[in-house]
């Protein structure tokens, strides 16, 4: 995953190094669950770190989490005020249950079926209890299903299939949304919040 987003992360960073126009409603979604919150949070696989800048504008604690040096690099750079660290979501050097709030935005759509469960499961150990996770996927309407991603395959998940593993990990969902790409009604997106229980 790291060698893949190497490759390609300079035209990444010139497509995602601030929030799209087009993106003000999945804006507004992780905003109204991950600002206000009391304690840390984490943008895990934070990629240049937009959004990590754009929740600290608006107050949160946040700290960028991603595998990849040059997402990290340009992050620091390109946006002072919070911390980036280079690592993995699955091994980030906090204490257990000391986290407030966790993002992540289609950061988890390389994990195979078995890797989600483990990571969910991971990411509810970091989070304190009633902290909130958001997590945005690529959508799909029955089946957990691979594609071709730009970087390396991807998976798409049914909402209802992402909320089941959310709850088998400990999670209590509060609310989803669904939305088309500006590219066409073949790639729809699905997004998740959901509280520590």
């Amino acid at each position: 995953m790291r060698a893949a987003y190497s490759s390609v992360s300079e035209q990444y960073i010139k497509l995602f190094d601030r929030i799209p126009q087009d993106a003000q409603d999945e804006a507004a979604f992780i905003r109204r669950h991950l600002t206000g919150v009391s304690g840390p949070v984490l943008d895990l696989g934070c990629g240049p770190g937009h959004w990590s800048a754009d929740l600290h504008s608006l107050g949160a604690d946040v700290t960028g989490v991603d595998v990849v040096p040059e997402f990290i690099a340009h992050a620091r750079a390109a946006h002072p005020g919070p911390a980036f660290l280079l690592g993995s979501m699955d091994e980030v050097d906090v204490p257990a249950n000391s986290v407030a709030g966790v993002l992540a935005w289609f950061s988890m759509i390389h994990l195979l079926p078995p890797e989600l469960v483990r990571t969910l499961a991971a990411v509810r150990r970091l989070l304190a209890l009633d902290g909130l996770l958001v997590a945005g996927f690529f959508d799909s309407d029955d089946v957990v299903a691979p594609f071709d991603h730009k970087a390396i395959t991807a998976y798409r998940w049914p909402v209802d299939v992402f909320a089941e593993l959310l709850m088998q990990a400990g999670f209590v969902e509060l609310e989803r949304t669904r939305w088309e790409s500006a590219d066409g009604p073949d790639r729809t997106y699905g997004a998740i919040a959901a509280r520590a229980s």
